[in-house]
C-alpha cells in the first residue's frame, strides 16, 4: 500500500484558560479520517519521538494531535515543568474536545493514544469517556505503588525528602525544588534504570541540549505517583484497547501491567521482549508502531 502524504501544522487549544501546544497531522488524499490523539509520558514531550508515530499514522491514513500538557515543551503555563495529574487530565479531555470539533476529520472515530504516565492518563479517561473509538497504551502506568517503589528503598526515601521539602515550599509560595526526571543509576532522579538515560538522549536526538536544560519536575510529584493507580478503572473502559508490555520493564512493571490489562473486556494485550525506552527506537519502533496500525486499520479503519 502507498503512504499517503500529509501536512503538518502548529495549533493550540486551551485547557482551563491555558493554551497548549500541538502538532496536527493532515493525510493527503483521505476525506474525514480518524484522528489519533497523542501525548507523552512522565515529564517528557512531543519531540521525544512522538513525531516518528503520528507520521507513520499520517502515511497510513489518519489525522494525529500531539500536544504537550500545560506547562511543559512548547504549551502555556507557570510554574513551569510541575507535574499535576488532574491537570495533565484537564489537558487530556480538552485535547479530544478539540479534535472533536475539527473539520476534516471523523469526530465520531478519535483515538486515544498514551505511552508510560500518558498512557495511564488515557486509560482513566477511556474508563469515564466511552465515545472514544479506541485506545492504544504503550508502556502504560497502571499501578503507583509498583511504579513508585520499582526503585531502591535509598532512592526512594530521598525523592520522599525532597518531595516533601518541595511540598511545604509551595503552600509557603516558594518557587519548585526540582529533581532530575531521568538520571543515571545513582543520582537523585525520578527514573534511574539502568541505561535509560543514554535510550531517552537518544530519543531526543538533535533536541538533546534542549532535554539535558529541562530535565527536571517539581519534586513534588514523589509523593503522588504511589496514589496514582489508573489501572484500577480498567473493567469500566468500553473502546477496543491494545496495550504493548515491555516484559524488561522496570518504570511500570510487566507483571502488574499484565494482570490490569487482562481486566479490559475489549483489550488487545501484546507483550515485547524489551525495557521501557525502547519501543520508542530502532529496531523496535518499527515493529511497534506496525502493530498499532494494524490495530487501528481493524477496530477503527482510516477509510471506512
Amino acid at each position: 500500500m502507498t503512504a499517503h502524504t500529509y501536512v503538518r501544522q502548529e495549533v493550540t487549544f486551551p485547557s482551563e484558560g491555558v493554551a497548549c501546544a500541538a502538532w496536527l497531522y493532515r493525510p493527503d488524499g483521505v476525506e474525514n479520517p480518524p484522528i489519533v490523539v497523542l501525548a507523552h509520558g512522565f515529564a517528557a514531550t512531543r519531540e521525544l519521538r512522538l513525531d516518528a508515530y503520528a507520521a507513520r499514522f499520517a502515511q497510513a491514513g489518519y489525522a494525529a494531535l500531539v500536544f504537550d500538557y500545560r506547562s511543559w515543551g512548547a504549551s502555556d503555563g507557570q510554574p513551569r515543568r510541575v507535574l499535576d495529574i488532574a491537570a495533565q487530565h484537564a489537558d487530556w479531555r480538552a485535547a479530544v474536545s478539540y479534535a472533536r470539533g475539527l473539520v476534516g476529520v471523523d469526530t465520531t472515530r478519535v483515538v486515544g493514544w498514551g505511552s508510560s504516565f500518558g498512557g495511564g492518563h488515557i486509560l482513566d479517561l477511556a474508563a469515564r469517556d466511552h465515545a472514544l473509538a479506541a485506545v492504544i497504551v504503550q508502556v502504560p502506568h497502571v499501578v503507583g505503588p509498583a511504579s513508585a517503589f520499582a526503585q531502591s528503598p535509598t532512592l526512594v526515601a530521598r525523592l520522599a525528602l525532597a518531595a516533601a521539602r518541595d511540598q511545604v515550599g509551595a503552600w509557603l509560595g516558594r518557587p519548585p525544588r526540582r529533581v532530575k526526571s531521568i538520571g543515571r543509576p545513582g543520582e537523585l532522579a525520578m527514573m534511574t534504570s539502568p541505561g535509560a538515560y543514554d535510550l531517552v538522549l537518544e530519543m531526543a536526538g538533535d533536541k538533546r541540549d534542549e532535554l539535558l536544560a529541562d530535565n527536571d519536575v517539581a519534586a513534588r510529584i514523589a509523593l503522588r505517583v504511589p496514589f496514582y493507580s489508573p489501572g484500577r478503572h480498567a473493567a469500566k473502559i468500553t473502546a477496543p484497547t491494545l496495550v504493548q508490555l515491555a516484559v524488561r520493564d522496570d518504570v511500570t512493571p510487566y507483571a502488574k501491567a499484565r494482570t490490569i490489562a487482562a481486566r479490559i473486556p475489549n483489550g488487545e494485550v501484546k507483550s515485547y521482549d524489551l525495557s521501557h525506552f525502547e519501543p520508542y527506537l530502532d529496531p523496535h519502533f518499527e515493529h511497534i508502531v506496525s502493530d498499532q496500525i494494524a490495530f487501528l486499520n481493524r477496530h477503527v479503519g482510516a477509510t471506512r
